[in-house]
This record gives structure tokens, C-alpha cells and sequence, in this order.
């Protein structure tokens, strides 16, 4: 170890090295500061959040929906002559693979999940043998879960094992290999400078020589490295066959999701009837009869995205500063937001709604207070003070806490990836899901319930920023324009355009015209 004493001698720059390195642990400590402060510090709960839209508010309260209005909210989506794709002729795979292909993957569980599906089709395109993606440490989330902890692995491999080889881990030889091998020094095995949506010429111009001349090559980073066009059709097809078929989570989420559900469905069970045995009863073809339905809402409201927005969400002064100092400090102020005022962000649909304007939003499309609705969200900021809007206008809401009892809870407690995953199966068995507003979990879910004919709303964030924007908009008008502009954002499929993702648009790549 060098004291830092002995920093400055023999070098000029390093006196320069020391300052640089303690100003960087000033920031982080102050990062730390941030995210690790207690909730009355971060979250400015202490001050009473006011509804900014009492007079809709009021208004929705009051709603009464007709029964028939009801009934065809409720009801599924019919077919739209779309299936997914049916693979047939498929090729025998190569009997010699060219090496091993190791990724490395950042982000949150969707992004990953995108990236897992991306490393099958370089491994296909390279006729390499795959190994098990590695996760890398979330920074945000501080969550260490490996793939096996989130994904069914052997499912995973069994689902994929006509198309390419895969690997739990690399044979003896190769053991070297690892993450922290390459931290360490610049490695003639990794790939670092793959570009953003790389096309698979460029894969086998520069990644499969390294195969041939060492037998493995490791990509890192690996996100969004592939790209969704001017691909073969079975590289696509194969995509898909992975996000949708392959990637199923570990049994004890599906286990928990299919117990939440269950609860969901029957309101009338107590949580100490939870179990596997309360599982198969409330399943059972009899009950299933009887069974409630109910909408997932993902309300992502946190700070980062708050704070991100540059939108004024209400809370006061207090509120602007406690974002504007988290700007500062996370993003040294670069946030390209900040160039407009809320006015101009909230007429272009570029502001989250906060969970009082999501609930306004599905009060006027005709949920009435009679709906269970289950909140998928991680930590919302303002806590809640500003769910409690919500609450008033949904009172029978649940989430992962009060469904789940504390040793179910004690399962998943701290590990972000899992509670995500929990939200995403919960998300993708319910009758209705939307969200409060873009980003990967809206995304990933769009995709996954268009490929199965699911019914899902898609706000129409320009439409709801202007209106909400009209403080004298009686309740009658904001009905009939939320219900006018959202008729064709209901769970309709869109074809993918170029440049645009296959997991989210997954026509015409993964389905066919039946």
C-alpha cells in the first residue's frame, strides 16, 4: 500500500492524480449522501403534498361508471390475425463450435433481459458456444443477483438447445476468464469497442477472429450492441423465441406472482391462507370462475426521474431546491430538461405523471373506485404523501407488501432485480397494464403483452400534459378527451419501424398474419 505521502515524489502529475482522486471521493461520498439519507431528508414527506388538480380531483371522487362502459373496459382484446411465429425446417446445429462467447451485462433486469437476448443471436451468428451472461453489480440498486438467482436456467438452456450451445460455466482451461481478469489490464480476449446496434458483419469481422485465434472472447459492455435491423430472419426469429419462450424467472417468483395473482383475483382469502395449498384451491377450474380481475399500474415516480424531468411536480420551493441540488450532483447539472420551463415540457408529453395524474387518467377512462389495483413501483418519491391521491381515488390498491406476508417478503427483501421481476409477472398476468409513464419496464412489458394479444394502455403523454396544463378543464371535457385519445392505445399491434426495438414492437418479426 502507498501512503500518500509518497504520492508526489518521482512524478510531477501526481500531486495533480491526488487532487483529482479526492475531489472524485467528495462526489461519491456525496452521491452517498443522496441516496443513503433518510426519508425526511431525500423525500421532502414532511411537507404536505397538495393535490395540484383539486377540481378534476373532486370531480373524480364522485365518478359513477355505466355497466356497459364497465363491461367493454374489462373486456379482453379479440384478435387482431396475429400469432407468433412458428419455427419449422430448422437446421441441425454446427458439429464444431468456433469458442466460447462470454457478455457482460449493466443496466436494470429489462435491460439485461434485452442483452441476454442479444448474446443468443451473436452466438448464433458466430456458431459460438454461449456462456451463462454475467450481471454486473447494479450502482444504482447495489443489488449483486446473478442470472441464476433471477432466470430458470435450465429452462433457458433446454428451450435453446437446437439453436446454439450454451454453458453454466467455462471448462477448466479457460477458468482465467473472468470479470475481474479484465478490470485488471487491457486483455486481447475482450471486445471492448463493440458499437451501439453493431451489425452482424461487424461481429464476424472483428470478434469472430479473436474466437479462432484463442478460443473465447468476452464483450464488455454489451448493451444494446446488436442491431434490430437488416438481420437474417431466423437471427430475429431467434430473439424472440428467447425473450419470450426461454426467459422465464426462478419458481419461487413464479410461485410468489401466482400467489399474488391469486389474492388479486380472490380479495376475500386471508394472507394466512398464502400458501401452496391456498395456491391450488383458488386455482382450481371452480374458482377460477368466480375470480376477480384487476390492473397493474408501474408508477415509476423516483427521484432519479423527477429529478431527470426538470419538471415542477408540486411540492414547493423545498421540492425544486432537493431536485435541483440532485441534478447537481448526479449529473453536474447537464440535463437537457432544464432548458425548458414546465410549461413547455408538459406540453410536449415529456413530464411523468405523478400518481395523482395517472389515477385521474384511469378514473376518466372508467375505472371506478370498485377496481383493484396493484401498484408495481419501487421507492416513490414523496412517499406517501403523494400516493395518497391515488389511494383516495383507488382505495382497494395493493402492492408486493400488503399481499405478500413478511416470510415471502423476507425472500426477495433487497434485491431489486427479484422485486422487479415479481412486478413484471404480476404485470404480465393481469387483465389491464399501464404505465405511468415510458421507460424500460413499459417497454419490455408493451412488447411481451402484444405478443400475446394482452389488452395494455399506453398513456398519451403529450394529450395528458396539455390538459392537464388547463386549470379551469371541467370534468365532463377531461373525460371525453382522455377517453377519445386513448381509444387506439389499448393493447393495438404496431409494426416495428426501422431503428426501433424488437421486444417492444415484436410485429412483424416475432408474429405472422395468421
Amino acid at each position: 500500500m502507498i501512503e500518500p505521502a509518497n504520492l508526489n515524489q518521482g512524478h510531477p502529475c501526481r500531486a495533480s492524480t491526488l487532487v483529482t482522486l479526492s475531489l472524485l471521493f467528495f462526489t461519491l461520498v456525496l452521491f452517498s449522501s443522496f441516496t443513503n439519507a433518510s426519508s425526511s431528508s431525500v423525500y421532502p414527506e414532511l411537507n404536505p403534498i397538495k393535490p395540484r388538480h383539486s377540481r378534476l380531483l373532486r370531480s373524480a371522487v364522485q365518478r359513477e361508471t355505466p355497466a356497459s362502459q364497465l363491461s367493454e373496459l374489462w373486456s379482453p382484446l379479440e384478435s387482431q390475425g396475429w400469432k407468433s411465429y412458428v419455427e419449422s425446417n430448422k437446421p441441425k446445429l454446427p458439429e464444431k463450435s468456433e469458442g466460447y462467447i462470454q457478455v457482460f451485462l449493466d443496466g436494470g433486469l429489462n435491460q439485461q433481459r434485452m442483452g441476454i437476448c442479444d448474446a443468443v443471436a451473436v452466438a448464433k451468428i458466430l456458431n459460438a458456444t454461449l456462456v451463462i451472461p454475467y450481471l454486473e453489480l447494479n450502482p444504482v440498486w447495489r443489488d449483486s443477483s446473478s442470472f441464476v438467482d433471477i432466470f430458470d436456467v435450465d429452462h433457458f438452456i433446454d428451450v435453446l438447445k437446437d439453436d446454439i450451445s450454451i454453458v453454466k460455466e467455462l471448462p477448466g482451461e479457460y477458468s482465467w476468464s473472468t470479470r475481474e481478469y479484465y478490470g485488471l489490464a487491457i486483455r486481447e480476449t475482450r471486445i471492448k469497442a463493440a458499437p451501439v446496434h453493431a451489425s452482424a458483419h461487424w461481429y464476424l469481422e472483428n470478434v469472430l477472429p479473436v474466437l479462432q485465434s484463442y478460443g473465447i472472447a468476452a464483450i464488455s459492455p454489451f448493451s444494446h450492441r446488436l442491431s434490430f435491423d437488416n438481420l437474417p430472419m431466423d437471427i430475429q426469429h431467434l430473439r424472440c423465441k428467447v425473450n419470450f419462450e426461454a426467459l422465464i424467472f426462478v419458481p419461487h417468483i413464479r410461485t410468489l406472482g401466482d400467489a399474488l395473482i391469486s389474492r388479486l383475483r380472490n380479495p376475500d382469502a386471508s394472507a394466512g391462507e398464502m400458501g401452496s395449498n391456498y395456491l391450488q384451491e383458488v386455482t382450481s377450474e371452480g374458482a377460477s370462475k368466480n375470480a376477480g380481475k384487476f390492473v397493474v399500474l408501474h408508477l415509476r415516480f423516483d427521484k432519479d426521474m423527477a429529478a431527470h424531468s426538470a419538471c415542477d411536480f408540486g411540492g414547493g420551493k423545498a421540492e425544486k431546491l432537493a431536485l435541483a441540488k440532485y441534478r447537481q450532483v448526479i449529473w453536474q447539472g447537464r440535463v437537457l430538461n432544464s432548458q425548458f420551463t414546465d410549461e413547455e415540457l408538459r406540453g410536449q408529453g415529456r413530464c411523468p405523471m405523478t400518481p395523482e395524474e395517472v389515477g385521474l387518467l384511469l378514473a376518466a377512462l372508467g375505472f371506478d373506485n370498485s377496481t383493484r389495483l396493484y401498484l408495481a413501483s419501487h421507492k416513490v418519491y414523496g412517499g406517501e404523501a403523494r400516493i395518497s391521491t391515488l389511494r383516495e381515488l383507488f382505495p382497494l390498491m395493493e402492492d408486493k407488501k400488503s399481499l405478500a406476508s413478511s416470510d415471502q417478503r423476507a425472500q426477495i427483501k433487497g434485491k431489486a432485480s427479484l422485486l422487479a421481476a415479481l412486478d413484471y409477472y404480476v404485470g404480465l398476468h393481469s387483465d389491464i397494464f399501464i404505465s405511468a409513464s415510458p421507460g424500460n419496464m413499459h417497454n419490455a412489458l408493451v412488447g411481451h403483452r402484444t405478443y400475446l394479444n394482452l389488452k395494455t394502455i399506453r398513456p398519451n403523454m403529450a394529450l395528458m400534459g396539455q390538459l392537464f396544463l388547463n386549470k379551469t378543464i371541467e370534468w365532463s371535457e377531461f373525460h371525453d378527451a382522455v377517453v377519445e385519445g386513448h381509444q387506439n392505445r389499448q393493447g393495438q399491434v404496431r409494426l416495428r419501424k426501422p431503428k426501433q426495438s424488437i421486444y417492444t414492437y415484436p410485429a412483424p418479426d416475432c408474429m405472422c398474419q395468421a
